[in-house]
């Protein structure tokens, strides 16, 4: 019998999003500013009337309903009226990520059929040459800063076309590796966006409202910037504070400046918070919820940020398939390191992998589940693949979003985020979770920050290696690593291998690039 919120269920308005985030701005919410970067802000009111005015521009350069159109831009006001002009205009948006090559944005053009390409010189010229080499004409690459940018195009003075958005209509084309590591375009539909951002919002009630300041640094081309930051805060009205490119002393200026009550973060920033010296330079007393997401969190490290700041530590779990949001755990009523029940109006259940029918594994009486692979079903989860029937059919079984995340149970439904499936270092038979490693390495009072990934012995065994970032000032030995491990896990989940590092990859949302330690294990060999 699948699991199911503890919460109850909520009315999901039959809307598009633009209607639902903007459709009505009570007057005293008018002058309220919405969003404030480093170097502009803007308030509800204007904020509205500017998208308008961008939509009435985009439609004045022959963009209409069902057109796709990129948009790569770092986190700001522009991003904000960028966005939610195009969907205004009944247009489709596909997010590029900041850093991505030229190649990449290629790439994604030519998949999501993009017909113009949103960019900014401010993170380089990838987005304009990528465009170019995906056959864009000139008139279609549109800067959006500088002297010809987005003030040029509000000026024009274009009404809003005429448009009539449905909630079944693709509204955002993110682009994701799901569970086969392939990049492809995920399909979210304005229903699915407005329901996530009310079932965020039911989730978050108690912590984040119009009087809760919230400073919002992952990027919102991400689809858990784009929905649990970005439309999450401009629903709840509260004022956001944002950030182009992440600093730890930005981030915490911002905090103690404007008494930021709330902030998104993912798990490198809460090392940062926990460990960094330079925390203790700051007030950060009006602090009381952080909120993990993009990745795991360990137990260890979320208690260490509580202890140190004083504040609540809430854990999100989605992915890009579920626009993202299925579990949300905020307050103590779950354990720290779990993601607690899901969301509202969504039902999840961990499937046995192990057996032919795919039995569900029930809730346990006591300790942990056995593992399995994490399934979820609600109105969050996506449409499907772009152009991709195997994928989508691989991925969703009779409405049921396959996650690829392995997961246990509690005996009070709580789920536990155990790592991915096509992650698992496979060590004489035994699975060995590199998340578990990495929260034991973390531990280490000399650590920094640490990684964990197969690699292949020169017997064609593959053993677990660990990547270790040491704190400024500090030694370790590889001995001394492994031993410390050693002591904590059983013995097919010891570390076979360390190398020191100065920095361990990761993406713009903090998650540990194996990918990357892999490829350079490969290079090497």
């Amino acid at each position: 019998m699948p699991l199911t919120s503890s919460l109850p269920n909520i009315d999901i308005p039959e809307t598009s999003l633009f209607d639902f985030l903007f459709g009505e701005i009570e007057p005293r919410h008018t002058d309220k500013l919405a969003v404030v970067d480093s170097g502009s802000e803007v308030t509800f009111g204007d904020l509205k009337a500017s998208i308008e005015a961008f939509a009435g521009a985009l439609a004045a350069r022959g963009i209409k309903k069902g057109d796709v159109v990129a948009l790569h831009c770092p986190n700001s006001t522009t991003f904000a009226v960028a966005l939610h002009g195009v969907l205004r205009a009944g247009a489709i948006c596909t997010t590029v990520a900041s850093l991505a090559t030229a190649e990449d944005i290629e790439n994604q053009l030519r998949i999501s059929g993009a017909k113009m390409m949103l960019t900014t010189s401010s993170i380089g010229w990838a987005g304009a040459n990528g465009a170019e080499a995906a056959g864009l004409p000139e008139d279609k690459i549109i800067g959006l800063t500088g002297l010809h940018g987005m003030g040029e195009l509000l000026a024009e003075g274009h009404a809003a076309p005429d448009v009539d958005v449905s909630p079944d209509d693709v509204a955002v084309i993110p682009f994701s590796s799901g569970t086969t590591g392939v990049p492809k375009g995920v399909q979210l539909t304005h229903r699915n966006l407005v329901a996530n951002v009310a079932q965020a919002g039911a989730a978050t009630v108690e912590a984040l409202d119009e009087t809760t300041p919230a400073v919002t640094i992952l990027p919102f081309f991400h689809i858990y910037g784009l929905t649990a930051l970005l439309n999450l805060c401009l629903w709840r009205r509260t004022t956001q504070y944002t950030m182009g490119k992440f600093d730890l002393l930005d981030f915490l200026s911002i905090i103690s400046e404007h008494k930021v009550k709330f902030a998104f973060i993912a798990p490198p920033v809460a090392v940062g918070l926990a460990k960094h010296p330079a925390v203790d330079s700051f007030d950060l007393s009006s602090l009381e919820v952080i909120f993990s997401g993009a990745a795991s969190l360990q137990l260890d490290l979320a208690e260490q940020v509580e202890k140190r700041l004083g504040c609540t530590v809430a854990q999100g779990y989605g992915m890009t398939e579920s626009s993202p949001a299925a579990h949300i755990r905020i307050g103590h009523d779950s354990p720290l390191d779990s993601i607690g029940r899901a969301v509202p109006n969504t039902e999840y259940k961990i499937v046995d992998l192990d057996t032919e029918d795919l039995d569900e594994i029930p809730v346990p009486e006591s300790g942990r589940s056995k593992s399995g692979e994490l399934w979820i079903r609600g109105p969050q989860v996506m449409k499907g693949y772009l152009n991709n029937p195997e994928a989508t059919a691989a991925t969703l079984v009779d409405g049921w979003l396959r996650t690829g995340d392995v997961a246990e149970l509690d005996k009070e439904g709580n789920a536990y985020i155990v790592d991915r499936f096509k992650e698992l270092i496979k060590y004489k038979g035994y699975q060995v979770p590199p998340a578990e490693l990495e929260s034991v390495l973390l531990e280490h009072p000399d650590i920094a920050d640490a990684a964990c990934s197969g690699v292949i012995r020169s017997d064609g065994e593959e053993i677990p290696k660990a990547y270790v970032v040491l704190k400024e000032g500090k030694q370790l030995t590889a001995d001394e690593v492994m031993d410390f491990v050693a002591e904590r896990v059983a013995p097919y989940k010891k570390v076979r291998v360390v190398e020191f590092m100065d920095e361990i990859p990761k993406s713009a949302t903090g998650k540990i690039l194996r990918k990357d330690l892999k490829a350079m294990e490969a290079a090497r060999a």
